[in-house]
């Protein structure tokens, strides 16, 4: 007798934040292409239609709704367009996500950048579930998948304070909400990349001596591939995943296998220098 696909996703329907583009865009045709329903949510209504005119192309199924993430309301009718079009909502993708750090010093950092990059990555992520929950709990259950990161697990030379608290409180948030939540047939799980391709790394990537440090540090020795991440998302969305909550799952070729931080050379210091404004990436040191 055959086996059921326990990766398929047909009638199901899932909402994606940060879907305009990088790795939301890829997860949500993904999904699509799993057999769900996607409801495409961004701030960037163009991009969402671009997205989404490439999933229907494919033969999927998808809805595109404007959302901010920091607006509790807007997530309200973010769930509520979900079930008006699709009779419900099955998975939630809390990908939404912001640097607005750059390669900022700790030291030097002005703490409205560290507020903004917690209010998004944090707060965002927290209101996203929570909206996606309060239906899900209401009609049997459900899967939300957060995206977290590596920053999350350690220190680390080249990512802002602000997003990697964010994204270690992320990993926590994971099991706080999976442990509330599990009772009542909602899993609360997330993905933690390592280096990816996106509008998010794409200039650091660009810049040579960044790129070399990532690769080094990565024991697979290269950036991953946006298709490498999907399939943990679909065993966390879909019922293959079914006795799995409370996880971070980090796709990070390696990375965090490894434990300690290797020297930062002075020649990226300097670059942190060069590329950040008003000062913004210098290091204080001592005069004497």
């Amino acid at each position: 007798m055959p086996q059921p696909n326990l990766f398929d996703l047909s009638g199901k329907t899932v909402a994606v934040t940060g879907a305009s583009s990088g790795l939301g865009a890829a997860f949500s045709r993904a999904l699509a292409a799993a057999g769900a329903n996607v409801v495409l949510a961004a701030r960037r209504r163009p991009q969402l239609e671009e997205v989404a005119a490439s999933i229907d192309a494919a033969g999927g199924t998808s809805l595109v709704q404007e959302c901010d993430v920091t607006d509790e309301a807007a997530l309200a009718a973010l769930v509520q367009a979900a079930v008006d079009r699709f009779g419900g909502l099955d998975v939630m993708v809390a990908n939404a996500g912001v640097v607005p750090e750059g390669a900022a010093s700790p030291e030097m950092m002005p703490g409205a950048l560290f507020a903004e990059s917690v209010n998004v990555n944090l707060v965002g992520t927290y209101q996203t579930a929570t909206a996606a929950a309060r239906h899900m709990l209401r009609h049997g259950g459900g899967s939300i998948v957060l995206v977290a990161s590596v920053a999350g697990l350690a220190g680390h030379f080249n990512i802002p304070a602000g997003y990697a608290a964010s994204k270690a409180a992320t990993i926590h948030l994971a099991k706080y909400l999976a442990l509330h939540w599990a009772d009542r047939g909602v899993r609360v799980n997330a993905i933690g990349p390592g280096w990816f391709p996106s509008e998010m790394t794409d200039q650091v990537l660009a810049v040579e001596p960044f790129r070399r440090r990532i690769e080094e540090q990565t024991p697979m020795g290269r950036v991953g591939d946006p298709q490498e991440l999907l399939g943990t998302l679909l065993l966390l969305a879909s019922d293959a995943g079914s006795y799995i909550s409370g996880q971070t799952i980090m796709v990070d070729g390696g990375m965090s296998a490894s434990i300690g931080a290797s020297p930062y050379p002075a020649e990226l210091f300097e670059l942190h220098s060069q590329v950040m404004p008003h000062g913004l990436g210098d290091r204080l040191m001592s005069a004497g």
